[in-house]
């Protein structure tokens, strides 16, 4: 069994990225740039953004967050996201989500410029990567494919199972693995019978939010499992989707949590940043 080191591999990311970032700024006197838009008070949201915007300062990008508060309306959000779409500075934009329920989440999303849809949200990038276009790609399955390169996982006619099926995670992820000629079968929470799929999987992706939900009566013996999962149980520890200590005996690799696939996201969203400002210049 081989653990996936995310953290290893997202600094690797990093490093490139800013490197790249010091040849933008020497050639051609462009800063990448990202602006983020953050509305309420959740904890959770508040310390990924702060992870993000630590994670610019590291690499050379400017940043700003717009904080909003819970109360605010659909329009002013709209408002807001117009004037940077427009701002030449602002090479991505990203919507931390989730929203406060009386904001409608798919309409904030398809008001950024797809040029700028760093987190690869927009319908416009979704449709280009289902057909195979080059596209911003959502960066948490982003990050999954860099994996699966980094460590020479082939992909090629590969039975791979994924577990849930959001527009953030599990559809884009789907996408990407059919691009690369695997076969793919999603789950999600109407699936009669999960274990008759993850069984037999030689790769199972998982990330659906419920602790310890895959047993190790449910992966095959040699499976690689990705676990998107992070979840703060009752004595304050994190824990992914996927029973670790039993099921990590069986796989040829497998993601920790924390430090697998969670360190890749924040990597990929600079990436994609850089993406978007090499194509400004």
């Amino acid at each position: 069994m081989q653990l996936i080191d995310g953290k290893a591999l997202a600094r690797k990311v990093e490093n490139y990225v800013e490197t790249e970032v010091e040849k933008l700024k020497q050639e051609k006197n462009i800063v990448p740039g990202l602006a983020v838009i953050l509305v309420g008070d959740d904890p959770a949201s508040h310390a990924y953004v702060k992870m993000k915007a630590k994670a610019c300062e590291k690499v050379g990008f400017y940043s700003i967050t717009h904080s909003m508060p819970e109360t605010i309306s659909q329009d002013e959000i709209i408002a807001t996201i117009e004037m940077m779409n427009t701002n030449p500075r602002i090479d991505g934009i990203l919507v931390q989500l989730p929203l406060p329920k009386h904001i409608d989440t798919t309409k904030i999303l398809e008001v950024i410029d797809p040029k700028k849809d760093v987190d690869g949200f927009h319908a416009y990038n979704m449709g280009r990567l289902v057909t195979g276009l080059d596209s911003f790609v959502a960066c948490t399955p982003l990050g999954i494919m860099k994996m699966f390169e980094e460590y020479q996982i082939d992909l090629q006619g590969k039975d791979v199972c994924v577990v849930g099926a959001s527009n953030i995670v599990g559809k884009p992820m789907a996408s990407l693995l059919l691009n690369a000629n695997a076969t793919v079968t999603i789950t999600h929470i109407f699936t009669k019978d999960l274990k008759a799929h993850t069984s037999k999987a030689d790769i199972l992706v998982v990330g659906v939010g419920v602790p310890g939900l895959i047993k190790e009566d449910m992966v095959k013996e040699g499976a690689v499992v990705i676990d998107i999962g992070i979840n703060r149980i009752a004595d304050g520890s994190l824990v992914g989707d996927v029973d670790f200590k039993h099921v990590a005996p069986k796989c040829s690799f497998i993601t920790p949590v924390p430090g697998g696939v969670g360190p890749m996201t924040i990597a990929m969203l600079l990436s994609n940043t850089l993406k978007s400002a090499k194509q400004r210049s």
